[in-house]
């Protein structure tokens, strides 16, 4: 009698999906250079040796980790742009905690509305998952070229075409400035971000991210708006 190998491969697929969380749970909390395979065997109760059943080494723990924030976040940052635009219904559970990120009145369903989602979207997945920074930022700072570099470099090439789009929708309907210089609009939204990241990541304080971006995002529109003296 011939076994299907496919409840094999679920198992592996829950198996490689547990280890990638515990992964990122644990780089919230350490350095991920300093997190070991023990450790990750530790947190989802298997062996070492079971982790190697699953992934060939460490690296390709976190070039699986790096493919799921890429897949995760920007799915959010697209449906919470398509939903800003109208063109998805609002989940029932899609307002944020936080009573600052609360809107009081409907957002009119523009491209600068779907520019806020997308900023506060990208903020509350930063506050859920706060080991994702860390493992970028470290990356970032080694030295030479690695394929966890070209995860990195291909998650930001994706966002920063969403942003251009809708900050080039935005200009194309009228609701910027015309002069608007949109590939510096684009490096200061995602700038914005990574300094609020920055500073909750030193001060120990993630959440403090919901409470500042509104303040920071409504500055990075200000500027939009503003026309050149004459």
């Amino acid at each position: 009698m011939q076994v299907s190998a496919k409840p094999s491969k679920q198992r592996t697929e829950v198996r490689q999906a547990s280890l990638v969380e515990a992964a990122l749970r644990l780089a919230a909390q350490r350095s991920p250079a300093d997190i070991s395979t023990t450790d990750l065997a530790q947190a989802v109760g298997i062996t070492q040796g079971a982790v190697f059943r699953h992934f060939a080494n460490k690296e390709a723990i976190w070039l699986a980790a790096l493919d799921w924030v890429t897949d995760t976040l920007m799915n959010r940052l697209h449906r919470a742009a398509q939903t800003a635009l109208g063109e998805l219904p609002a989940p029932a559970d899609s307002l944020p905690a936080s009573p600052a990120l609360v809107p009081e009145a409907p957002v009119n369903t523009h491209a600068l509305a779907a520019l806020q989602a997308v900023f506060m979207a990208h903020v509350n997945f930063v506050v859920e998952h706060p080991g994702v920074p860390r493992v970028i930022f470290q990356e970032l700072q080694r030295p030479g070229d690695t394929a966890l570099k070209a995860r990195v470099r291909s998650l930001m090439q994706q966002y920063r075409q969403l942003v251009a789009q809708l900050l080039a929708q935005a200009k194309a309907t009228n609701k910027i400035a015309l002069q608007a210089d949109l590939t510096s609009a684009t490096v200061l939204f995602i700038g914005s971000i990574q300094g609020l990241v920055m500073q909750s990541l030193m001060s120990g304080d993630v959440a403090a991210m919901t409470r500042q971006a509104p303040g920071v995002y409504a500055l990075f529109q200000r500027g939009l708006l503003a026309q050149a003296p004459l």
